[in-house]
């Protein structure tokens, strides 16, 4: 049974009451409800550490995958249900952290991150267009663990993703206790067209994909490859703004205001009436 926590937010703004309440769902409940990823600002990104203590201070958001049965070559079962995704970024370099339990490592474990480029709606499957979408760009960021690296890729469609030629995408996966955890880091903003530009506080789509790398013990087949994954529909991810500190100085000057109105206000009255 899921277990509830009911709280008030209260603030007090001019004279008035403001409340909120916010209802709190404990285990894995809140994070199966996750429509976004937010990347928080820090001081530094752990661009090439998946293991970074940094990592433990972000709340993960977790996201359902399913097998990718809407083209061929299809596939109905998939190891990787759902993969728990942190953000963070410094204000010059974002890094997108993705965990998933997986109960073998092997060299063809592949997973990859897709966002939408430019103004046209893209399919989360490179962006094929269909009947309610035209058919937009996508950028894909995908790493394999026996390349050990990873790659920046566009596609416009089936058959048309290509390796970008500019590469300035980094990502490393490590293994550990059944799962494994895959950073990945770019500039914020990058002067390809291709790429796709995280502005501080706008929300982006986002979509995932994961294969499972085993092979059949007896036809030697791989298990997942290809079109044959675990796939995400698109969410969302938001780079944190800078703070905005103008506010706490308006604040600030209209208290100092305020007092030094005060302080000539009581200096009057004790001097009294001038002669």
């Amino acid at each position: 049974m899921k277990k509830y926590q009911f709280a008030v937010w209260c603030l007090w703004l001019a004279g008035g009451v403001i409340c909120a309440v916010g209802v709190a769902v404990s285990g894995s409940a809140w994070a199966q409800e996750s429509v976004s990823i937010r990347a928080m600002l820090t001081k530094s990104v752990p661009a090439d550490d998946p293991t970074a203590s940094a990592w433990n201070s972000v709340a993960a958001s977790q996201f359902p995958m399913s097998p990718q049965v809407h083209w061929p070559t299809r596939i109905q079962e998939v190891t990787v249900k759902d993969v728990r995704v942190r953000g963070l970024h410094d204000g010059k370099q974002v890094a997108i952290l993705l965990e998933y339990d997986d109960p073998t490592q092997d060299p063809d474990d592949a997973a990859a991150i897709e966002f939408m480029v430019g103004d046209k709606k893209a399919h989360f499957a490179h962006g094929q267009p269909m009947a309610e979408v035209e058919g937009g760009a996508v950028n894909i960021w995908f790493w394999k663990n026996k390349d050990a690296k990873a790659l920046d890729m566009n596609a416009k469609g089936f058959g048309t993703l290509k390796v970008q030629d500019q590469q300035d995408l980094k990502g490393k996966g490590v293994y550990q206790d059944g799962k494994w955890k895959v950073v990945f880091s770019r500039a914020v903003t990058t002067g390809d067209a291709n790429d796709t530009q995280f502005n501080p506080g706008e929300f982006i789509n986002i979509a995932f994909a994961v294969w499972d790398g085993k092979k059949d013990p007896a036809s030697g087949d791989l298990k997942e490859k290809g079109s044959q994954k675990a796939v995400s529909s698109w969410w969302y991810f938001r780079v944190d703004p800078q703070p905005d500190y103008t506010s706490y100085f308006y604040a600030l000057l209209a208290i100092g205001l305020a007092a030094g109105f005060e302080f000539v206000v009581i200096r009057k009255l004790r001097k009294g009436p001038s002669a």
